[in-house]
């Protein structure tokens, strides 16, 4: 970058006065040279100017975080039968006909299970490039893994998972959900803004469809803006896109409505014929009408299309799964209030008031399941684990709420919070990659209860005005009332009157806690 330095300015200046005027014709020369020299200077300017529009800090932004967190798990497994696939029958010629009982179960006694210190590190690096006018890049870089290991194991009993969406690592999971310690791209995209001199915008790619209002409170972040979708409906990176409108409408502030599209499932090759599996795709439409610092209301729309039986899981106990069918869809509908009340005593107040409703529209299609003992192309399990049924096929709704604030004081370096939500029998969201040990707490069917205290460092921002470094402790208590939290496959059954014939793929869970502590740095 080049700038002249002041000191020139200062001895040109001198010299010009110092320059002796003798009569009208040295007058004008001098008046000749300070107009040339004014030329040169602005000229400079200019070079000065062009140079800091393409210095670094003007096209390209870099900040991230490092979090080290404790986890102390607890929680009480009650009676019930576990589902396994039985290894082949040598007393049957060959190991196997088509009459073998391969889905077997095995009863499990009440008791309790326990992690008394989880270790795990995320890091994450964020970059923003502006490419050319309007047209923006941004990518974030995630690395998660838990202390002493590779892989997520620490979140199961040995090969027995506390819910679906803890049994092993999927896509839109990786880098949410500890694994290994390989950093991964979480999101990227690109938007082009002020599209034909108008407010739209056009983005496309690797979504920011996780941590959205209000988990930016817990996370200790601002408000993401007009990007991402309400934590309670999704939390899950889609790889898709997005087109917006941000109208100016003086008594509607902050107004702006989005159409996004993202795609969960991506079938393989098939033959013309088709082999009866669709991709997973979801359309949202996101309305939000005011949108200031003292109030955001929002609404939500999503669909889900052609939801497939199972996700291909990288780790896990059902890692030798793969999408083998279709379930059918399910639609969502939320709506989403957020706000701030300043000077509340000695602090700001935060508050926020999320609720949603789910229905699924279930097909005669069930979980179909590979045995792992035998050779591949072997006959599927069947088994009747359908779209929220397990029998006959039978569309449900299920309702949410998500409720609480914190409460900033100590110049907003102090933040106490406190969250509640309940799921009812039949709820069902998209959240697997939620900021949660064991299993996204939007998704419970039942009741959650989450108090956390954020403790900022008096110490003087570098890097951005954003920095900050913080210490937060935090307490879940999770009352489940019906089995399946988090997953769309067999019908949810009231944990209290489990019976030996209702074999459960995953663990079901009565109470758990976790208690948690972090340390964190924004940068």
């Amino acid at each position: 970058m080049f700038k002249l330095p002041r000191f020139c300015f200062v001895i040109i200046w001198v010299l010009l006065l110092g320059m002796p005027i003798t009569g009208f014709g040295a007058e004008e020369e001098l008046k000749a040279k300070i107009e040339a020299l004014s030329k040169e200077l602005e000229a400079l300017k200019q070079q000065v100017h062009k140079n800091e529009e393409r210095s670094l800090e003007k096209w390209l932004t870099i900040s991230g975080d490092y979090r080290f967190r404790y986890d102390y798990l607890r929680g009480e497994v009650p009676t019930y039968t576990q589902g396994y696939i039985a290894p082949p029958n040598p007393t049957i010629p060959g190991g196997y006909d088509a009459s073998y009982p391969q889905m077997q179960g095995i009863t499990i006694p009440k008791h309790d299970v326990e992690n008394k210190s989880l270790y795990s590190n995320r890091f994450g690096l964020n970059l923003k490039a502006k490419a050319t006018k309007d047209v923006t890049v941004t990518a974030r870089l995630l690395m998660y893994k838990i202390a002493g290991a590779q892989d997520d194991a620490a979140l199961r009993d040995g090969n027995t998972a506390f819910s679906f969406d803890r049994a092993g690592l999927f896509d839109g999971t990786i880098g949410h959900v500890p694994g290994d310690n390989t950093l991964v791209v979480d999101r990227v995209y690109a938007t082009w803004s002020n599209i034909a001199g108008q407010p739209i915008w056009f983005s496309i790619g690797r979504r920011p469809s996780t941590e959205g209002i209000p988990a930016n409170l817990k996370q200790n972040r601002e408000r993401p803006g007009n990007s991402g979708v309400p934590a309670l409906l999704v939390d899950y990176a889609f790889d898709g896109m997005t087109i917006g409108y941000a109208p100016d409408i003086e008594w509607l502030p902050g107004a702006y409505v989005k159409l996004c599209y993202g795609r969960g499932f991506q079938n393989s090759i098939t033959d013309t014929a088709g082999n009866g599996l669709h991709d997973t795709d979801m359309i949202g439409i996101n309305i939000v009408p005011y949108d200031t610092d003292p109030l955001r209301i929002e609404f939500q729309y999503n669909r889900g299309m052609n939801i497939f039986d199972a996700p291909p899981m990288k780790t896990g106990p059902f890692s030798f799964l793969k999408p083998t069918t279709n379930l059918g869809d399910i639609d969502w509908y939320g709506l989403n209030v957020i706000g701030r009340i300043k000077k509340v005593a000695i602090g700001d107040l935060n508050w926020f008031f999320s609720s949603a409703i789910s229905k699924t529209h279930a097909n005669e299609h069930t979980l179909q399941m590979a045995n792992p003992y035998l050779p591949a192309g072997s006959p599927l399990i069947s088994t009747p684990y359908g779209l929220l049924y397990t029998g006959t096929p039978e569309d449900n709704t299920g309702w949410a709420v998500l409720l609480g604030g914190r409460y900033d004081m100590n110049k907003g370096r102090t933040k106490i919070g406190l969250e509640y939500n309940h799921g009812s029998k039949n709820w069902i969201t998209f959240a697997p990659a939620a900021d949660d040990m064991w299993t996204a707490k939007v998704g419970t069917r039942g009741d959650v209860y989450e108090i956390y205290l954020i403790q900022e460092l008096d110490l003087q921002p570098i890097s951005s005005y954003l920095s900050k470094t913080f210490f937060r402790i935090g307490y879940q208590y999770y009352d489940f009332k019906y089995t399946g939290s988090n997953s769309w496959l067999g019908a949810p059954i009231k944990i209290s009157e489990l019976t030996p014939q209702q074999a459960q793929l995953t663990a079901p869970l009565n109470k758990a806690q976790d208690l948690y502590a972090t340390f964190e740095v924004h940068f």
